[in-house]
């Protein structure tokens, strides 16, 4: 009996349902760049093809530098060897100067000459407060560059740089002034392209077919491409979300090994998906940094939410070409950025330091939110927590084994039949009780919520959704239905900022029926996720709010999706409490919603060992809040990978356990005593740092710098330090080195720098600047405490972070050649917004001259003003000072302590003893001096 095509998608269906591992990545089921037609075209194009030159230059009302580039006529165009482009209008070009030298460069269709339709600029990313910062160009000076016939115009961009506009060759720079040298350009090789929008006319076949799937492409070619120069640049980062290096891979050129795709920025919901491969996963952040030892960093932002290609060449790609705009012996790295659609909206960060280019880079798409402390300490997830009963079962486990934790969390099975915002009455009766009884031990639960809504009548927010036309849209102007974990689903379109605002309500006590103030949430799916739709996601051609084509913002829904729902638990709060929401996809500005983590992995040593690259990727990319799945979420690890994940998952910024349902339970009491024991010591590593976690993710929640940091980032003159993603550091006081192979008998450390380092456990200082070869111990990765350094800890554990509140402080102090050490600690309540009305203690410590001293670091009239803790301080661990003095004075108090011989940690009697100041018992909040006698 022959089957309907509808019936065989209903069982295949089924089977999804039943084992979605059988839908692993598969590499025929996504475009290549050679079935990616805009792709294939811009990468085709020769270096000099670029045909546009710069006219009609002046400085507008609004203070920015304007212009109109126009192809050249065969009259001006010497060579008479590029195309002549005579059918394009002229394009409008657009630079702005900001503050903290910031340039932007906008480069649209010009809307007085009516083209078909408004091409999309992305709305809710850049920050009203940057705008505000925006410099008038008061006048615009003109000079010659190398042998040009005309002149170029130069703009000031700050006292160190200046911006250039060439008008013919075309070609926009950021320069250092003084000596000219260049920091950052576009169309040096004059690959710049620009589609223009136009009528349709007879004949015209501008469909385009992947698989069983048909785009309409009603608007036609649409897409834009362009060369990157990063000068002086060693290496190249960013771009997320790829499992590959840390240090980006050429894509293109002479000697290219295995990258020969582009970096791929376009959402998707990969299963299972492979490491060291540029094919793009579940976010799109387009911001590249460079970095180099002769010239720092440099920054390049490009604001598109439509799929993006992005090539970085390898030297000598253009070898033989003569149409270079720039000298050919001049150290950079270039790339090639293409884009389906859009408009050009790029930004250039100066830099000169990484941190700088972060701190420029958020200073435009926003500064990380500051978290719930809860959220910082340690997860426990799987798909799926069975019941009730199972969900205390496992609660009490931790407490049996001493092992602590702060969230529980249910996937799609606590739902009734996967409609969100509901509970199955049978496993799930009393959810409230549930999650009351998990906060009366300071814990807290996390459900799941994803975008794809259940079309049945029956379920409320879908019957809201659709008689108020709340969905997206196809292509015939209906509600899109498409197929995902509720089976026949349409999608919110929140794009729309009234849908987001609608949607931000349901997460009310009163529309979330069984939500306590206790539950936060997790958005899965958001890619969005359509399983029957064209490479598993949305059709190009779905139509939003304003007519806008789902080409043009596809990399930004998951955003809006993990904005509304970001709003809504903060609404629920009555805009008390912070919220605490994890996405799977992500676009710039998703850093001021919530945290993110790198999706469906593998219980693989490689895909252990390339968490790191991809979490120091999105940290420089300015998402701090980030973690990949302990133990890997799909495969059933062996105890050797699992304790090695925990032992490095206790240094992510995110730290949770999850695995797939059709995994072997891998609850940490489940490995043997032994490896019970090694899990716990690697929980109880995160729960001691976490004043230490806290007051990093203040840092960068003030100046975007991440909390785990490439080594180059604090190293930027150690050129070893450029091509190493294995370790990281925490903070600028912690390097740790993981552990990537089974049964490793050894570990070679790269300690940079030229201070000292201290090992975590045993206290033994090594030299910096060298590699050192160590002993693969098997209750912890290699940790370094960084000389010259003072690091804030609590060393008593509790069931939950919540109740180690009033616990008191121990400072470790790891004194450098000098004698001298610093640290910083923030505490605030942990939960609300108070700390910005200044709320909050911040304080700075300073060992030097043999005294330790307290001072307030909070701005004048800011900080301990409302908010005070009487916690104290318990132990001070003084590491390389010598010889050991017998006593300290405590000041102002003026009081005598000891100064004794003790073990570095509390649960480590048997390492090495060093000098402990015992219970000084000075206020954390307070001024005070201790002076070593």
């Amino acid at each position: 009996m022959k089957k309907s095509p509808n019936l065989i998608f209903h069982i295949l269906f089924l089977l999804l349902l039943i084992s979605p591992s059988v839908f692993s990545w598969k590499k025929d089921e996504f475009r290549n760049c050679n079935q990616t037609p805009f792709c294939k075209r811009a990468r085709s194009r020769k270096p000099g093809s670029c045909n546009l030159i710069a006219t009609e230059v002046s400085i507008s009302d609004d203070g920015d530098l304007i212009a109109k580039l126009i192809p050249k006529t065969q009259e001006n165009n010497e060579s008479q060897d590029a195309p002549v482009e005579v059918d394009s209008k002229p394009l409008l070009l657009t630079v702005s100067v900001y503050q903290d030298g910031i340039l932007r460069l906008k480069i649209d269709e010009e809307q007085s000459l009516n083209p078909p339709k408004k091409r999309f600029e992305v709305p809710d990313v850049i920050l009203d407060e940057f705008l505000s910062k925006k410099l008038y160009l008061q006048r615009l000076s003109e000079e010659k560059i190398d042998n040009d016939l005309g002149f170029s115009s130069v703009v000031y961009l700050d006292g160190d740089y200046e911006g250039v506009l060439r008008h013919d060759p075309f070609e926009v720079f950021v320069r250092e002034r003084g000596n000219g040298k260049r920091v950052l350009s576009i169309n040096s090789n004059g690959l710049f392209d620009f589609e223009q929008l136009r009528e349709k006319k007879e004949g015209d076949d501008w469909e385009e077919r992947f698989r069983s799937h048909t785009d309409t492409r009603p608007y036609g070619p649409q897409s834009i491409s362009f060369d990157v120069s990063f000068f002086g640049a060693d290496i190249v980062s960013g771009i997320p979300e790829h499992a590959t290096s840390l240090a980006l891979k050429p894509t293109s050129g002479p000697g290219v090994d295995g990258f020969s795709e582009p970096y791929r920025l376009f959402n998707l919901d990969v299963f299972e998906y492979i490491d060291e491969s540029p094919f793009g996963l579940y976010g799109s952040i387009p911001f590249m940094i460079s970095h180099g030892k002769a010239r720092g960093s440099s920054g390049f932002f490009w604001l598109n939410a439509a799929e993006m290609q992005i090539d970085v060449f390898g030297t000598g790609w253009n070898a033989g070409q003569d149409k270079i705009m720039m000298p050919v012996d001049e150290k950079r790295i270039d790339t090639l950025w293409m884009s389906e659609a859009g408009v050009v909206d790029a930004f250039f960060f100066v830099g000169p330091g990484p941190k700088d280019v972060i701190r420029q880079y958020t200073s435009v798409t926003g500064r990380p939110a500051m978290p719930q402390l809860f959220s910082t300490a340690y997860h426990q997830c799987r798909w799926n927590y069975r019941d009730e009963e199972d969900v205390f079962d496992v609660d009490s486990k931790f407490d049996e084994h001493d092992i602590p934790y702060d969230v529980l969390w249910l996937d799609i099975d606590h739902t009734d039949g996967r409609r969100y915002f509901t509970w199955d009455k049978v496993l799930f009766p009393n959810p409230e009780e549930m999650q009351n009884k998990l906060a009366a031990k300071g814990r807290h639960m996390v459900t799941i919520v994803d975008p794809h809504i259940k079309r049945d009548d029956n379920y409320y927010i879908h019957k809201e959704a659709s008689d108020n036309g709340y969905y997206i849209k196809d292509a015939s102007n209906r509600d899109f239905d498409g197929w995902c974990w509720s089976g026949s689903s349409s999608y919110t379109d929140m794009v729309n900022p009234h849908i987001r605002s609608w949607w931000a309500d349901k997460f009310s006590y009163g529309n979330y029926v069984g939500s306590t103030p206790s539950l936060y949430v997790w958005n899965d799916m958001n890619e969005p996720s359509v399983f029957n739709g064209p490479e598993l996601t949305m059709p190009r051609d779905a139509l939003h709010f304003g007519g806008i084509e789902h080409r043009e913002l596809h990399n930004v829904y998951g955003y809006y999706f993990h904005m509304a729902t970001s709003n809504g638990l903060v609404k629920r709060g009555n805009g008390k409490d912070r919220p605490f929401v994890l996405s799977r996809a992500f676009f710039p500005g998703t850093q001021r919603y919530g945290a993110v983590w790198t999706g469906d992995n593998t219980a693989e040593w490689e895909h252990l060992r390339v968490s790191v690259p991809m979490l120091l990727t999105l940290g420089l990319t300015g998402i701090s809040f980030s973690g990949a799945d302990v133990g890997g979420f799909f495969g059933n690890p062996e105890p050797d990978l699992l304790v090695r994940w925990y032992q490095l998952g206790a240094y992510y910024p995110f730290f949770r356990a999850h695995a797939h349902q059709d995994t072997k339970r891998r609850e940490p009491w489940l490995f043997g005593e032994r490896n019970t024991e090694l899990i716990r010591e690697a929980i109880h590593t995160r729960y001691m740092f976490l004043p230490y976690f806290y007051t990093l993710f203040r840092e960068a929640n003030m100046t975007g710098t991440p909390v785990i940091r490439p080594l180059w980032m604090e190293f930027p003159a150690e050129e070893e330090t450029f091509s190493n993603d294995e370790a990281f550091m925490v903070g600028n006081s912690l390097l740790v080195q993981g552990v990537y192979t089974q049964r490793a008998k050894h570990v070679s450390v790269y300690l940079p720098g030229e201070q000292s380092w201290y090992d975590l456990r045993s206290g033994a200082a090594y030299k910096g600047g060298k590699r050192h070869k160590f002993e693969a111990l098997e209750d912890s990765v290699p940790a370094f405490q960084r000389a010259g350094t003072i690091i804030p800890r609590k060393d008593r554990f509790r069931r939950s972070s919540t109740q180690m509140g009033t616990d008191p402080y121990t400072l470790v102090i790891a004194l450098n050649s000098s004698k001298e050490a610093e640290g910083e600690l923030y505490i605030d309540d942990g939960k609300s917004f108070e700390f910005e009305n200044g709320a909050y203690i911040h304080r700075h410590f300073k060992f030097s001259n043999g005294k330790l001293t307290s001072s307030n670091a909070a701005p004048s009239g800011a900080g301990g003003n409302r908010f005070s803790t009487d916690c104290t301080v318990e132990r001070i661990i003084l590491l390389g000072l010598s010889p050991a003095p017998k006593s300290a004075l405590i000041e102002p108090a003026n009081q005598k302590v000891g100064v004794q011989l003790g073990p570095l940690t509390i649960r480590h009697g048997n390492s090495p003893s060093f000098l402990t100041i015992r219970r000084p018992n000075v206020r954390i909040e307070d001024d005070w001096t201790i002076k070593i006698l």
